[in-house]
């Protein structure tokens, strides 16, 4: 009997551990180019992927194309350092593309003319847990928003322009040891 519980303890601690390895949601803090908090990403791992419930302000009113890209590093003014999209199966860009998409592909986002954005969005077969498609894979990713729409179909980027905000998808977060300022709260203020 004692053996028998003993394997049951087991068994259990090692389900234990491999769960404690994965995540199954995350808020990604978005900076822009100056380094101001413009709002959060809250990623959560879904039936079909991972959905995305974005939160931001200070964007030019219209559409903007977002995407996850391969390397969790925002460095700012331009954040290249995020490299190409997030694309292990080695596909063409775009949603629209025939030959099926990089998995970083989101649809387009759309500021109000506030510059105000409130989108949810799901990225299919990407997942938090760990496996080739996931956006915690190695270092991790990262999350940029670019200046113009993606078109859907252009190579390799969907001539959707500069990156004009970008968030770390990474399993260390750290950014920077300063702390950005957070527009939101004053904003908070003005309204008491």
């Amino acid at each position: 009997m004692k053996k028998v519980l003993w394997v049951m303890l087991m068994i259990g601690l090692m389900t234990a551990c491999q769960q404690g390895n994965n995540e199954t949601s995350r808020t990604v803090d978005m900076y822009n180019s100056s380094g101001d908090m413009i709002g959060t990403v809250k990623l959560t791992e879904g039936d079909d992927g991972v959905d995305f419930k974005v939160k931001l302000e200070g964007l030019e009113p219209g559409y903007h194309g977002i995407h996850v890209h391969e390397y969790p590093k925002c460095d700012q003014p331009d954040f290249t350092t995020a490299g190409n999209h997030f694309n292990p199966d080695g596909n063409e860009h775009g949603l629209m593309h025939p030959e099926g998409s990089h998995l970083g592909d989101l649809p387009n986002i759309e500021a109000d003319a506030g510059g105000l954005v409130n989108a949810e969005l799901t990225l299919p077969e990407a997942t938090l847990m760990e496996g080739k498609k996931s956006l915690l894979a190695g270092e991790g990713t990262s999350l940029i928003i670019h200046d113009k729409q993606d078109d859907g179909v252009s190579q390799p980027g969907g001539e959707s322009g500069p990156r004009v905000a970008c968030g770390l998808i990474a399993k260390d977060e750290k950014q920077s040891s300063e702390t950005p300022t957070d527009p939101t709260d004053f904003n908070e203020k003005q309204e008491e």
